[in-house]
């Protein structure tokens, strides 16, 4: 597998990987390499550095996680909605479909939650009226 740094006509800038460079020529030549943006299919590669990793992490280099911070005006957006939603809801874990469906039918006080719901729930939800919708984000994982 090879990692292209690419940009599209219209100076939009994204990252593809590739089965081989005659992979990424082949697909390029037929149409098949988009911009995400745009959809522009006028696609070429742009200069970029080779990926190398150090030969063992240094605590004292302060360099912070670089796929933790916002690369672009989209994912700064998903990032401050899920800020808002975490901010201004309640997370209800697995239990999602049954506190939305006890607010709904005004067993519990309505109140902002989110949580994480089966499709077969959210479908069921849905076609009862419980106004639900699906969050572009997985719900925060909580490690040891």
């Amino acid at each position: 597998m090879i990692r292209y740094s690419l940009k599209c006509a219209a100076e939009h800038s994204f990252d593809s990987w590739f089965q081989s460079a005659s992979a990424f020529d082949a697909l390029a030549a037929a149409g098949h390499v988009t911009c995400p943006t745009c959809g522009s299919a006028e696609i070429s590669k742009t200069l970029m550095a080779p990926a190398v990793s150090p030969a063992r992490k240094s605590p004292a280099s302060g360099v912070e996680n670089q796929l933790s911070v916002p690369a672009n005006p989209q994912e700064q957006a998903l990032a401050a909605l899920r800020a808002e939603v975490e901010a201004n809801s309640d997370y209800v874990g697995k239990s999602f479909a049954v506190e939305a469906r006890k607010m709904h039918e005004g067993t519990t006080p309505p109140r902002a939650i989110h949580g994480e719901a089966r499709l077969d729930e959210a479908k069921k939800l849905v076609e009862d009226g419980v106004p639900v919708v699906p969050l572009p984000f997985l719900p925060p994982r909580k490690l040891n």
